[in-house]
């Protein structure tokens, strides 16, 4: 990574608050997850790495999941934090991730990406996919990541891509053309 000199993002043990992953809440503790996490980052930083932004990517708070407070590494730790979104979006942003957003700005004030997000293809899919934007907007977030897959495995028998239908991808268009994307 220091020889490639470009900026780049690694996210390390994602979902670590939900319960599907063997390294996440209900599996191993949380006090593991930091370790390892600090651990990681403390080899990259040794060899003088400085152009790796470290994303946290957690569950939206949702029933099941790990309390957000006892994965987060802390604050020299992790140099960017994300909020990892998959449901489907319901009418407004608020209830989509704004209460695990709230949850993060108690402990720290670092950029925010909903790195992970899509919305089902169904009834209202472009209204959906609207309010999604307006909610990065309201909470004044680096923007997103499209989890533009179709999945055909575990829970989940969806399409998440946009591509058959126009008004979504017009929806997506607008709404990417409506931010004002910072930078982590």
């Amino acid at each position: 990574m220091r020889a490639f000199g470009q900026p780049v993002v690694i996210g390390f043990g994602h979902e670590m608050n939900g319960y599907w992953y063997s390294w996440a809440y209900g599996h191993a503790a949380p006090s593991e997850f930091v370790a390892a996490w600090r651990h990681i980052v403390t080899l990259f930083r040794r060899q003088g790495v400085t152009n790796v932004t470290w994303l946290w990517t957690l569950q939206a708070d949702e029933t099941g999941t790990g309390p957000i407070t006892s994965w987060w590494p802390g604050r020299s730790m992790s140099p960017g934090s994300g909020s990892t979104v998959t449901t489907t979006a319901p009418p407004t942003p608020s209830q989509h991730f704004g209460e695990t957003i709230a949850q993060v700005r108690m402990f720290t004030t670092k950029p925010v990406l909903v790195s992970e997000s899509a919305v089902e293809p169904e009834a209202g899919q472009a209204a959906k996919i609207s309010n999604l934007f307006a909610g990065i907007r309201q909470y004044d977030l680096l923007g997103l990541v499209w989890f533009d897959i179709t999945q055909h495995n575990g829970l989940y028998h969806q399409n998440w891509r946009i591509e058959d239908s126009p008004a979504a991808q017009t929806a997506f268009k607008h709404g990417a053309s409506t931010l004002t994307l910072g930078s982590p």
